[in-house]
């Protein structure tokens, strides 16, 4: 569980800095009743992804694992290591092209849309096919073989990870309304020009953090196995 736990955690702090979420909140944030508007955001884009991972996970997701036999757990170990080093692959790509990608412009909501909550709806919506680092984690939960209660928590703890920036963000202009509309501007400066980096960095961590899982996982499985041939062994020798 604790392998699940922080597999969820990592992925979804490496993928919460996403501007297709961070600067439509930022946007909400310095607008009219930022705080209510934020919180409407934050709980639309929560809802959507949470309602679609469950979908997935316990819909079409048991469907496919009754289909073939339960991976094991060095099948897991295995996966997991390949995934550290996709995503590795991704930060480096993303190092690489920090500069270009720091000179687009962080994308902002249309001046029609005013409602806060359709606005979450609409973007969750829009991203959550293309959402590569959840479908990680759902494919890890699936097969964990844990029961639908740990599978959503799971889920949900991945969410709220995702949803951090967000929640920074009500927690500012919460705790210093007076001042969150110049915090909050020199944030976006700050993260129009440094998101690629940042997010380099934070895939480069959660890589090698999930490295870092399967490589242990598979040791630790070759030690119990040379652990119990050489009891075996001793076994057999002892008159």
């Amino acid at each position: 569980m604790l392998r699940l736990i922080g597999l969820a955690v990592s992925i979804g702090l490496a993928d919460s800095v996403n501007p297709s979420t961070i600067a439509p909140g930022l946007y909400l944030a310095m607008g009219q009743r930022p705080r209510v508007a934020l919180i409407q955001f934050t709980l639309a884009v929560f809802a959507v992804n949470f309602v679609g991972g469950v979908a997935i996970a316990l819909g079409p997701g048991e469907a496919l694992l009754a289909l073939v036999p339960k991976p094991s757990a060095t099948t897991r170990y295995i996966l997991e290591t390949l995934a550290g080093a996709v995503i590795l692959i991704s930060a480096v790509v993303l190092w690489r092209k920090r500069k270009s990608l720091a000179r687009r412009e962080l994308p902002a909501p249309a001046p029609e849309r005013k409602s806060a909550l359709v606005l979450g709806l609409t973007i969750s919506a829009v991203e959550l096919p293309t959402a590569f680092p959840y479908f990680a984690v759902i494919a890890a939960v699936v097969g964990s073989g844990f029961g639908p209660g740990r599978q959503l928590f799971l889920l949900a703890l991945y969410n709220v990870a995702f949803l951090l920036p967000l929640i920074l963000m009500i927690l500012t202009v919460t705790i210093a309304p007076d001042r969150a509309g110049q915090i909050l501007r020199r944030a976006r400066d700050w993260l129009q020009r440094h998101w690629p980096p940042l997010l380099a960095s934070l895939a480069l961590i959660v890589g090698l953090f999930v490295i870092t899982l399967g490589i242990t996982g598979l040791t630790g499985q070759t030690h119990g196995r040379f652990g119990r041939l050489s009891r075996r062994f001793r076994h057999s020798m002892t008159p």
